[in-house]
């Protein structure tokens, strides 16, 4: 067995990989179950962008793969909210009108500002601006529930690199509170590997912080937007995982965990 839980095919406006491309990727790598996570962002601050998705369309295009690869490959359909506190009452209205086998709880933006342009940071020292994004997230997931896992949580890294040695564990731990006490979990995302951060996220710290918080949830996802980054470095994913003492990764089903024990992986 092995998953990969974070990839986007050309249904997000990042991406223009046709989603055939990404099953073919996927099952090149001895994949034996992944879950498409297109992007939704409302209101998305650059106007060069629009991270909507065709809903109608994107569940259309999973039925045929699955049905073409059915015998080869499972095919989950998700989706990657890119949440703000203020639009947590229209992704609640999205989440009770559609149904999907997984959902990422991400920040893209924070201060209503995204985080790629730098705009974010603007104006605000390093440590400010991750205490503000860590901020925004505890308050997301002390108020929107319909999700499984966050993704990437410490994101804010890959765009500015912190100026201290503080490691946010007290807010961070706040954050592992509520979403544990909800059932929800979090991902190890490999993009950190493919934008050269050097590892996955989180950083072993935090997932070794979320570990010793009682957390059990646990994804792996490659965050790939291209063929060649699907299931990227997964070996090392794999051992990490290991490593902190977690036993299962879990996948989905109509928002319903699966665990799967570590030692039936693929590695």
């Amino acid at each position: 067995m092995l998953f990969d839980y974070h990839m986007h095919s050309d249904f997000s406006a990042d991406s223009d990989t046709p989603m055939e491309e990404m099953v073919q990727a996927s099952i090149n790598k001895g994949l034996t179950e992944i879950c498409f996570t297109e992007h939704i962002d409302y209101e998305y601050p650059d106007p060069t962008i629009s991270f909507d998705l065709d809903i109608p369309a994107y569940t259309k295009e999973i039925n045929q793969m699955r049905e073409k690869y059915k015998d080869i490959i499972s095919i989950k359909k998700g989706v990657e909210l890119g949440v703000q506190p203020y639009l947590l009452e229209r992704y609640d209205k999205l989440m009770n009108e559609e149904a999907f086998d997984f959902v990422i709880c991400s920040i893209h933006t924070a201060d209503k500002k995204d985080l790629h342009s730098g705009d974010f940071f603007a104006n605000r020292t390093p440590e400010e601006s991750y205490q503000l994004y860590y901020e925004e997230l505890l308050y997301c997931v002390k108020n929107f529930k319909q999700y499984n896992i966050l993704g990437h949580i410490d994101l804010v890294k890959r765009y500015k690199e912190l100026d201290s040695d503080r490691d946010f564990h007290e807010i961070l731990s706040e954050i592992f509170k509520v979403i544990i006490a909800d059932g929800k979990g979090i991902e190890l995302n490999a993009s950190g590997y493919a934008y050269g951060l050097g590892g996955p996220m989180p950083t072993v710290d935090i997932l070794k912080l979320y570990k010793d918080c009682g957390g059990e949830v646990l994804t792996i996802g490659s965050d790939a937007h291209i063929g060649r980054h699907v299931g990227h470095n997964f070996d090392q994913i794999i051992e990490l995982v290991e490593s902190v003492g977690f036993n299962y990764l879990t996948t989905f089903n109509d928002m319903k965990p699966t665990f799967h024990p570590t030692s039936k992986l693929v590695k």
